[in-house]
């Protein structure tokens, strides 16, 4: 079904809906209002309403039942159930059919005879009325709501109140909900009933977002707001599978020549024939439920499968829909606009097979569970009057359980046993004339009716279940599952699969979909062991990322409740290859029907050889055994999780934004750093997916008064023992795993996962770890983006021999050695020298020559670091036998060095397009460096930092540099204009340096390479591109700021670290005024010439084009000046370094460009 419409359309009548009942409510709750002299009961009832639960909630309420009530007629317009479209027009007409008859003269006489006579009395004009059409049609819309009451009062509840008066005006316009809800509810759309579960999927999106919203500001989740945040309508081809993998599965066996078989596309046989099952005499005798039915999709298909079994066994067709109704389906549901839906659904697929239903309807077995308590007390006089041999412990206890129904759902299990029976023992009192106890009573009937679903055992039991971290739930459902789920708690969806195997009949089936990650992480490792042993895989499919959209991947299986028998082994499909490739559903759909994905016959015994009993489906012989017999990571080395600081924008800096003599790099324990002087220190907190070395772009506050306050924060400094020394670490969090070494003197982060041993283990697991062969184990035992210590844990350690042990040390050795000098290479890197292409390694006549002499150089590294890295890989994989599984080729995408282009921008572009991309960006990179060299942070004739503290001016660059061969920016301000307006611009200044770097003589060609690469002159490239180019090198906390105006006529950079008080006036005077008076001056040099005589005609119109273009300049610049800068030089503003960046730049605020995502929370 194409759902771009639907999904369009329902939020979009939601917003239309609440406007019309909120501005109806206003008009209704006015003093004095039509509707409190008319109908002062329904008033009143608005009035406790509103009091009790709030206008808001009272708005959406009303405006989502008018909405269901609206898409059910209209379903039912389309399908001919009404008789008449009551929402819908006759072919040709405009107007809903219904009251097009009415103006004809002609009202179903079922309708009330006072109703009739008012449509009539409004349509001939006897009643007098500002829209005689549209009262008339409000008047018919509820006498048919009423009408349909009777056989579906879930949908249709009986209309005599408040609804009533806040239903919507705008009923009959071009333009109206209705008129809308019909362009997308075709009549082709409304062949099957799922569109209603999307209708209201869509209908929720947008509260489902502000939910999600409020749990990024840890906001729980609250009962109201469960369904909203949870309900998700499943893709058919999904609830297919389910349900001929369960129901399906479970008639093959009793009756093994059905043709069931031949309708059932999504159906997977058993590998061998089955003996032991669970047996169905008839078809009445199977019971199917969905504990968590949302608008009844699983149970809508149950249906249709159903029908054929009992068609199949030679039943009267006519007997048939109120069979399955009566007999075999069950829902239960908390949300009653769901619940509502999921029992119209299945009124509808009665209906589709046989029209006459709805003439004398079996209501669906549909719970919509509701809070039900009882005061202290409330219960003595009624247990006296029942009797108290029937109220056992179990019964009273099972009275209180369901004061949170909404809130835990079908989770609940209740004490009683058979609360069935129960339930008809108490229905034979009657208390009509004791108003208390009657209200008891009905309350204890809710109750019994409640816990009548949920104690009953099905054949058959599928759902879509509600998926909710520990972190998002409200704390009674936390404490709740806690207490009665505690293997599976951590989410929703293992609680949902624990309740729903204990729903299920010996022998019986349950399917389910959900996300995958229970399958592996170490938080359900209990759960897995409770599932393995209590029931039997028959088959899985694992969908990968797309089914709900740019998802954590999607899962679904069907299991038997019992035991595994023998060495029965169930089918598991991957249909996927990278697990963070979203597809659609079609596609995946596509997929699982051509069978072109990896299948895989496995025994669920096989789970319990790798440790934490991950669901590895796809482990091979091999693999399972390379978790046998070899050592354990725990008995080489030594996993630990570093500190978290709790307020990470207090602690935390990029090392770029603080006063390099600050520090402390190379210290070798906390009493060696605390007893050093120095308040940062270097900080590992993962980082993007590196392999070997890097990610060292973080400095820590850890002076003592800093570490004092740490001790006591967040987890205390948690494995303080092991800062500072060296250590191989990777990313908590990563597209892939990928581990680096870090040398002595870092601080590692809880996000930095490090493991500690001797010098030649560390460098055998930096190589193992960044091998294919740790990948491919590693995958068995997480399939997530979170690599934790304790997977990696799980993981065992190669037996190598002597030789192989050396050449792995070697090899290691060599890599980490590239990519040290790679990392070290970049600006971003505190041991940064200079640019490899200035170095006299690498220096040819031209740049040109220069660049592709170090591109041969840096090719060669990449080339190098392959065939290291495939070295490694065979040694690992014939250390495991594992060569039947694994090659020990390494893509060239693969190799994680910034000076391979393949790895750097993908590996999606022709060799062409990755070459002109490193070329362009080994110029932006000669260019930073060069404004670096403007502003003194580097030179040309000095290696690595120079002018790198608070404070530092032209004297310490002078006093480090004493004879420069380019001299820097004397005043810290450096124009970067369009067009020769200083000398020494940042344009200027950069020719100047390629002069003195690459020699006057092959200045015009070597300055044409490099606006070649760029695609522009660098001019434009300084004005349009540098800065953000900047701000991204340096993650959002750039080093150099620019000044600029409004529409960016006027721009300057400054050093942060030259940065002084009168650095503004400087600016203002030097340049900014500069700048203007030059504009005017030009300016009144053209209005001269456009009227002298001695110019050509296009001199002169040329010349008054751009006196049009100078006079918006001069007016911003005018403007930048009074409003930004004059007043900000007035405030000598003054900033400390040690605030950073996102701190000290807003001190300038418009003065500079702005940032996008400097205040951003620090994660």
């Amino acid at each position: 079904m194409d759902t771009s419409k639907l999904k369009k359309f329902a939020p979009e009548a939601r917003r239309m809906l609440m406007g019309q009942v909120a501005s109806k409510m206003k008009s209704v709750l006015a003093e004095g209002s039509a509707a409190s002299r008319e109908n002062p009961q329904a008033v009143k009832e608005l009035r406790g309403q509103t009091a009790a639960h709030g206008e808001d909630q009272v708005i959406e309420q009303v405006a989502y039942t008018w909405f269901n009530r609206f898409s059910a007629l209209r379903f039912m317009d389309a399908n001919g159930y009404n008789g008449i479209g009551i929402v819908s027009p006759a072919e040709g007409q405009t107007r809903p059919e219904i009251l097009a008859e009415a103006a004809a003269g002609h009202i179903d006489e079922e309708i009330p005879s006072a109703i009739r006579q008012k449509v009539a009395a409004l349509l001939d004009g006897r009643t007098p009325s500002r829209d005689p059409q549209a009262e008339a049609y409000r008047f018919l819309l509820v006498a048919v709501c009423n009408q349909w009451h009777g056989a579906m009062p879930f949908m249709f509840e009986k209309i005599a109140d408040y609804t009533e008066l806040l239903m919507p005006e705008d009923l009959l316009s071009a333009d109206s909900v209705l008129a809308r809800m019909r362009e997308v509810m075709t009549q082709n759309a409304c062949k099957d009933v799922e569109i209603l579960g999307w209708l209201y999927q869509f209908y929720i999106s947008e509260k489902k977002d502000q939910v999600f919203a409020g749990l990024k500001k840890n906001q729980k989740i609250t009962p109201d707001n469960i369904p909203a945040a949870t309900q998700l309508f499943t893709p058919h081809w999904i609830v297919r599978y389910l349900v001929e993998n369960s129901l399906g599965r479970l008639w093959m066996l009793n009756r093994p020549g059905s043709r069931l078989l031949e309708q059932m596309d999504y159906y997977i046989a058993p590998e061998a024939p089955e003996e032991d099952f669970l047996r169905a005499s008839s078809p009445e005798a199977i019971k199917v439920c969905d504990p968590a039915c949302g608008s009844g999709h699983m149970l809508t298909y149950a249906f249709d499968l159903l029908y054929a079994i009992y068609e199949e066994e030679g039943y009267d067709p006519a007997e048939i829909p109120e069979k399955i109704l009566t007999h075999n389906l069950y829902g239960i549901e908390i949300d009653e606009r769901a619940g509502a839906l999921a029992a119209f659904a299945l009124a509808m697929k009665a209906a589709g097979r046989r029209k006459r239903f709805l003439r004398r309807p079996v209501q669906p077995n549909v719970c919509v569970l509701e809070n039900v308590a009882f005061k202290d007390g409330e219960l003595v006089d009624y247990i006296t009057e029942v009797g108290r041999d029937l109220f056992t412990s179990d019964l009273r206890e099972t009275l209180g359980q369901f004061s949170e129904a909404k809130n835990f759902g079908s989770l609940i299990v209740p004490k009683l046993k058979d609360a069935t029976e129960a339930a008809r023992v108490i229905a034979s009192n009657q208390f009509e004339s004791n108003l208390f106890l009657r209200d008891v009573h009905t309350r204890v009937q809710t109750v019994l009716r409640m816990a009548g679903y949920l104690t009953s055992r099905y054949h058959v039991v599928v759902a879509n279940p509600p998926y909710m971290g520990g972190k998002g739930m409200n704390g009674p459902l936390g404490d709740f599952v806690k207490l009665n789920y505690a293997d599976s708690k951590s989410d929703l969806m293992t609680c949902f699969m624990e309740r729903t195997w204990r729903l299920t009949i010996d022998k019986g089936y349950w399917g389910m979909l959900n996300i995958p990650s229970w399958m592996f992480i170490s938080s359900f490792k209990e759960f897995r062991k409770s599932l393995l042993l209590r029931n039997t895989f028959c088959s899985l499919l694992h969908l990968g990322r797309g089914i709900f959209g740019a998802d954590f991947g999607t899962v679904v299986f069907c299991l038997r409740r019992g035991p595994q028998m023998h060495s029965e082994r169930a089918f598991f499909g991957r249909l996927f290859k990278e697990s963070v490739s979203v597809r659609s559903p079609e596609k995946i759909q596509k997929i699982f029907l051509s069978k072109e994905f990896d299948g895989y016959f496995r025994s669920q015994a096989d789970f319990e050889k790798i440790p934490g009993n991950p669901i590895s489906y796809w482990a091979s012989v091999n693999a399972v055994a390379a978790f046998q017999g070899q050592p354990a990571l725990s008995e080489v080395s030594v996993k630990r999780l570093g500190l978290c600081t709790g307020d990470n924008e207090a602690f935390l800096r990029g090392w770029v934004e603080v006063d390099y003599k600050k520090i402390g790099l190379g210290r070798t324990s906390n009493e060696d750093f605390l007893t050093s002087g120095f308040s940062y220190a270097p900080h590992n907190k993962g980082g993007e997916s590196m392999r070997w070395y890097g990610n060292q772009d973080l400095v820590i506050k850890f002076d003592q008064a800093s570490y004092d306050v740490l001790a006591v924060s967040c987890n205390k400094l948690a494995s303080k023992g092991h800062y500072f020394r060296k250590c191989v670490s990777w990313s908590e969090i990563g597209h892939y795993f990928a581990v680096r070494y870090y040398p002595t003197g870092f601080v590692f982060n809880i996000k930095g996962p490090s493991v500690f041993a001797d010098d030649e283990t560390l460098l055998i697991l930096l190589s193992y770890f960044n091998s294919g062969t740790f990948k491919y184990l590693l995958g068995f035992v997480s399939q997530s983006m979170s690599f934790n210590g304790g997977d990696v844990e799980k993981v065992p350690f190669p037996t190598l021999s002597a030789d192989n042990r050396a050449e792995v040390l070697a090899n290691s050795a060599s890599c980490l050695a590239a990519a040290q000098d790679i990392y070290s290479s970049q600006e971003i890197s505190w041991d940064f020298k200079t640019l490899p292409l200035l170095s006299s390694e690498h220096r040819q006549p031209t740049l040109a020559e220069t660049y592709a002499h170090l591109r041969a150089h840096l090719g060669g590294m990449t080339d190098e670091m392959q065939r290291l890295e495939e070295a490694n890989n065979r040694i690992f994989i014939d250390a495991y036998g594992l060569q039947e599984e694994l090659t020990p080729e390494v893509p060239q995408e693969e190799i994680t060095l910034t000076c391979n282009p393949a790895y750097r921008y993908g590996n999606n572009k022709t060799a062409v397009e990755l070459e002109e991309l490193l070329l362009a960006d080994t110029m932006r990179e000669f260019l930073s460096y060069a404004v670096g060299c403007m502003f003194g942070r580097y030179s040309i004739d000095a290696p690595g930092l120079i002018l790198a503290n608070q404070g530092d001016g032209i004297e310490k660059y002078l006093a480090k540099v004493p004879n420069p061969t380019f001299t820097p920016d004397a005043d810290n301000v450096i124009p970067v204009l369009d067009g020769d307006w200083f000398a020494d611009d940042i344009t200027e200044r950069f020719r100047k340096l390629l002069r003195v770097t690459f020699g006057e003589e092959r200045f015009a060609e070597n300055l044409a390479f490099i606006d070649n690469a760029l695609g522009k002159d660098i001019r434009k490239y300084f004005t349009r591109d540098f800065y953000n180019d900047h701000v991204r090198r340096y993650k959002k906390r750039p080093v150099y700021w620019l000044f600029s105006s409004p529409r960016g006529t006027f721009n300057a950079l400054i050093y942060m670290h030259r940065y002084r008080p009168d650095t503004v006036s400087v600016v203002l005077n030097g340049y900014l005024r500069e700048y203007r008076t030059k504009l005017e001056a030009e300016r009144r040099n053209l209005e001269a010439l456009s009227i002298s005589l001695d110019a050509s005609q296009s001199e002169r119109t040329n010349a008054l084009k751009e006196i049009q273009r100078l006079g918006p300049m001069i007016d911003e610049l005018d403007e930048y000046e009074r409003e930004t800068l004059f007043p900000l030089a007035t405030q000598k503003i003054e900033i400390d370094l040690d605030d950073g960046v996102k701190a000290n730049y807003p001190k300038l605020g418009a003065a500079l460009k702005p940032i996008k995502g400097l205040a951003d929370a620090e994660e």
